[in-house]
């Protein structure tokens, strides 16, 4: 079932928009310390028909961890997935996304997976290039790519942000780097992976990019296959297991969608042969999703009938 117009998306909106009083703004990046906490806005992409909207869904955010399933789509296509995996793991953890504690007490010290930090950092080191900023274009390449939109970039302010801040991350790199899970200069490395935080767009580049997944790697606006069809597969595996961070899994028994969070408050979701779902809420809950959008999604797939289980 679709949406049946802009206005019945609208009342969703305003019904879930409360909600987000009971969040709060991320505070450990300093950059996304200003965000409205009452914002809400969301974007439908479907590939063959209309595209609805409701609340100031052009607004841009950047994607924080959302990056992190474009940058494995990336990766995948570029090394193949016996090298990918031979350093970052397929299983969920009920660890916090910044956690060390798995990687010490595991053997080998390899994350448990791409969604985490550690593991989108073992990723992110894994992008093609002779040099960092080599890596970087072509990750903003394929960003934009994916969103149809070759003006995308990131927000110089919220990378810097982040950069100056990264002290887990740091530590989370040298004790991958001193288990030969990642390899090079840990600082030009932060400095992709900040920018790729910072990557900024808004609901609709990401309800479409979210559509690209949905369909398997095809774009039907374009008609062409961005990515094959089994990469799509598993960055969409990975948004079930582990794209909510440790609420994943009750996550997946309230709505049941391909979904992935980051601490701006956005959420790109995945409708298995349906659509794309671009969403931007800032007021965070503890595990740092979006309130107000957890609470839209929710309602959005039992109306639509959404579920994939």
């Amino acid at each position: 079932m679709k949406c049946l117009s802009n206005e019945e998306l609208k009342r969703l909106v305003e019904i879930a928009r409360p909600t987000s009083k009971s969040g709060k703004i991320v505070d450990y990046i300093p950059a996304l310390k200003n965000a409205e906490q009452n914002d809400l806005s969301v974007s439908i992409y479907y590939p063959d028909g209309p595209f609805y909207f409701a609340g100031d869904y052009l607004k841009k955010f950047t994607l924080q961890s959302i990056s992190k399933v474009i940058t494995l789509a990336l990766v995948l296509s570029e090394s193949g997935v016996e090298a990918v995996f031979s350093r970052v793991g397929m299983e969920p953890t009920g660890d916090p996304f910044n956690s060390i504690v798995k990687l010490e007490s595991t053997r080998p010290s390899k994350p448990l997976n791409p969604m985490i930090n550690a593991g989108a950092l073992a990723v992110t080191n894994m992008i093609k290039g002779k040099d960092h900023k080599e890596r970087w274009d072509r990750l903003i390449h394929f960003v934009r790519e994916l969103a149809n939109d070759p003006y995308i970039s990131f927000n110089r302010e919220v990378s810097d942000s982040e950069y100056e801040t990264a002290h887990l991350n740091r530590a989370l790199c040298y004790f991958m780097k001193q288990h030969s899970i990642i390899e090079g200069d840990v600082e030009y490395l932060l400095d992709v992976y900040t920018k790729q935080c910072a990557i900024e767009m808004n609901c609709s580049h990401l309800a479409r990019i979210g559509a690209v997944f949905a369909m398997d790697g095809y774009d039907f606006t374009m008609g062409r296959q961005i990515v094959s069809k089994d990469i799509a597969r598993m960055c969409k595996t990975f948004m079930v297991t582990c794209g909510m961070y440790n609420a994943s899994g009750e996550f997946a028994m309230k709505v049941g969608i391909p979904a992935k969070s980051g601490v701006s408050g956005g959420i790109m979701g995945a409708v298995p042969q349906k659509c794309g779902i671009g969403i931007y809420g800032p007021s965070l809950d503890e595990k740092g999703n979006s309130v107000s959008g957890l609470k839209l999604l929710e309602m959005m797939s039992e109306k639509y009938d959404w579920s994939i289980f």
